[in-house]
């Protein structure tokens, strides 16, 4: 019986080490590949990629990033989106449809606090084109009358509006769709790690070229809105994670001795008046990272938690203000990945 254990032994130990040196050979080779660097703008934003692959994709990265531009961007004038807003006819691409029935999906899970027809408000109250005039009591009324996610729906072949004036907005929730496109190309070429950052929402796979998982800092909220320091909250380790933040600490402006933000609620056509100064978002994927991002500076502290209950996908990370101190609250299953 020995015997025949020794023989079996002795066969098995060319192909250990068959596995040993194998490992070791696609070990030094994946180390040996190169990380591409690229940016840009897009979106109206900045773009920046890191990736491990031995070509640069910069060409096929921007086209995929163009496609989504077509379909979501308010400022090209034949984008899909555009056409709907001046009720021109449009049958909307598959892209197009993925973020509207998304957008849809968190508008109903967060009872409207999340609205992609919410952008004349934002406008209205001095933000998107910077109109300086606040609106009062009557045009608030007037505006409402084009604002709910209800009033738009998809019949199969168009996006109904049961108002013409009724525009879509999907800039809460285009970037992160963005990168979420980047990301999938990317995959789709075998790459295994990789950063992909769109106007501050990222997705990350793998490691980083420091062979460490992907850090990413969230930013100290601070009432100056020239604050360049950018000093760091804390830093995350966001590896296999989309991630969006969204903050009202620097988007605001007064008027006479009252402050501003620039997050409207959809439901009261005002800007919200709540304790929340910044909420990051971690989950599979960055629109919806970044939709619910956008909707917890909307809804608040005790109704993001509501949330985040109902959705268990979610992890979030908020910074907000208790009586002139800035406090932390973060989902459990956030904890190991903080890194400081």
């Amino acid at each position: 019986m020995d015997e025949l254990r020794k023989k079996r032994l002795l066969w098995q130990i060319p192909f250990l080490l068959l596995l040993i040196v194998g490992t070791v050979l696609i070990i030094r080779q994946q180390r040996s590949i190169p990380y591409q660097h690229c940016s840009g703008l897009i979106f109206g934003t900045t773009y920046h990629l890191t990736y491990q692959y031995d070509t640069d994709l910069k060409k096929e990265i921007e086209a995929k990033m163009q496609e989504v531009d077509n379909a979501l961007s308010m400022f090209n004038e034949n984008s899909i989106i555009s056409r709907i807003n001046s009720n021109r006819d449009m049958k909307p691409n598959e892209m197009f449809l993925e973020v509207f029935r998304q957008a849809q999906e968190i508008s109903d899970d967060t009872h409207g606090s999340f609205d992609i027809t919410v952008g004349p408000l934002v406008n209205a109250w001095g933000f998107g084109f910077k109109n300086e005039q606040l609106p009062d009591k009557h045009a608030v009324d007037s505006l409402m009358a084009m604002i709910g996610y209800k009033k738009v729906h998809y019949d199969g072949q168009r996006i109904v509006k049961s108002d013409k004036r009724i525009t879509l907005d999907c800039s809460a929730i285009a970037k992160g769709y963005g990168v979420d496109v980047v990301a999938k190309l990317l995959a789709s070429k075998g790459i295994n790690n990789f950063l992909v950052e769109i106007g501050g929402e990222i997705v990350t796979r793998g490691i980083s070229e420091k062979r460490l998982p992907w850090k990413i800092g969230v930013t100290k909220p601070t009432n100056d809105p020239l604050n360049e320091g950018q000093e760091l909250q804390t830093t995350l380790n966001v590896t296999d994670k989309a991630m969006a933040t969204s903050g009202n600490y620097r988007n605001f402006y007064y008027k006479g001795k009252k402050k501003y933000a620039h997050t409207i609620d959809p439901k009261t056509g005002y800007p919200v008046q709540h304790n929340i100064l910044s909420a990051t978002v971690l989950t599979d994927q960055c629109m919806r990272a970044d939709a619910y991002a956008t909707a917890f500076m909307v809804i608040g502290f005790d109704e993001a938690l509501k949330v985040l209950e109902r959705n268990p996908d979610l992890m979030a990370y908020l910074i907000y203000d208790d009586n002139g101190e800035n406090k932390v609250w973060y989902s459990p299953s956030l904890k190991d990945k903080i890194a400081q």
